[in-house]
Order: C-alpha cells, then structure tokens, then sequence
C-alpha cells in the first residue's frame, strides 16, 4: 500500500486544481479521508481476520462497491458539505476508488479485491512501480524512506502536475469567460 499521505494527495491535488468554488474546503478534507479510510482495513488483524480474507487487507473496503458507498454517504451529506449530492457523490467516490487503484500499482501484498461482493479475487495492475509500504512499526526505516521516494517519483510529481495543470486551466478558462 502506498503511505496514508499518498492517498490523500490524489484527492487533494484534484480538489485545488478544480477550485474553491466547486471542491469547497470541506469536501476537499471528506476526500483526503475517503481516500484514507480503505486502509482502516488494517484493524481487522486485532480481530484475527486474515489478509486474504473477504474483510482482511485489501479486501471489501477496497471495493468499488466501498467507494460508491462513501459517495452516497456524502451525497446524504452535501448540505454539510457545501455542494451538491451529485459533486458530493462523485468527488468522495472518485476519492475513494483512488486508493485501490493505487494499491494495485504496488509491488507487494495480494492484490485489491476491486470487485467485491461479486468476486474475492486480487488484482494487481499490469505495471507496479510503487514501493509498498511497510506498516507503521517499520515505516521509519530506511525501507519507508525508499518507500517515500517511490511515491514521490511515482505518485507525488505526476499528481501534483496535474493539479497545477488543471488550475491553469481553469484559470485560463476563468480569464477567458470573462472577456
């Protein structure tokens, strides 16, 4: 799995490269927690779940089914959120389906369980450059430093290109409409 850090920063670099406007603040950090939230998976070890199980590591909370549950979680929530049901909905879904899709660019684990209830298969993307990451008690090491400089040369850069790219757009856009 990528660190929590790089799963928020799909969402967030999205969000500021669209703009206040339509990813107002508080559905911009309702991202960076829903892309966050797949990996609280994790505590189910304290449980005795196995990795490989439906509800271990990578399993239903790495679902597109999960992810569409969260965006209709936002979506009954958009007044708190300041937007619409259907930006709430797409942007805390995309947010979420952001982070299996990641995970499965790992080199490491079982795969993401991507489709979910209807298969307990794994999958992985064709190409896995990203480093997974070790879990907490070994993630200050020079593993997780390794670790950060593949989400960094992988992850980080492109994503926030894009953010930037996106803002120059909009604000082109921006510029342009207003003549």
């Amino acid at each position: 799995m990528p660190t929590v850090l790089t799963h928020a920063i799909i969402p967030i670099a999205l969000g500021l490269g669209l703009g206040s406007k339509i990813i107002p603040p508080r559905l911009l950090v309702a991202g960076a927690i829903a892309a966050i939230i797949p990996d609280a998976d994790v505590v189910a070890f304290e449980f005795g779940v196995a990795y490989r199980d439906a509800f271990g590591h990578r399993g239903a909370s790495h679902s597109l089914v999960f992810a569409c549950f969260l965006g209709v979680t936002a979506a009954l929530l958009h007044t708190r959120l300041r937007v619409k049901a259907r930006t709430a909905f797409w942007f805390i879904a995309a947010a979420a389906a952001s982070h299996p899709m990641l995970d499965m660019f790992t080199d490491g684990g079982l795969g993401v369980a991507l489709w979910w209830p209807w298969s307990e298969a794994r999958y992985f993307a064709p190409w896995r450059p990203i480093e997974v990451s070790p879990f907490v008690h070994d993630f200050f090491s020079a593993r997780g430093v390794e670790v950060l400089l593949s989400e960094l040369r992988w992850v980080w850069l492109p994503t926030i290109g894009g953010g930037v790219a996106l803002a120059g757009i909009r604000r082109l856009n921006n510029g342009e409409a207003s003549r």
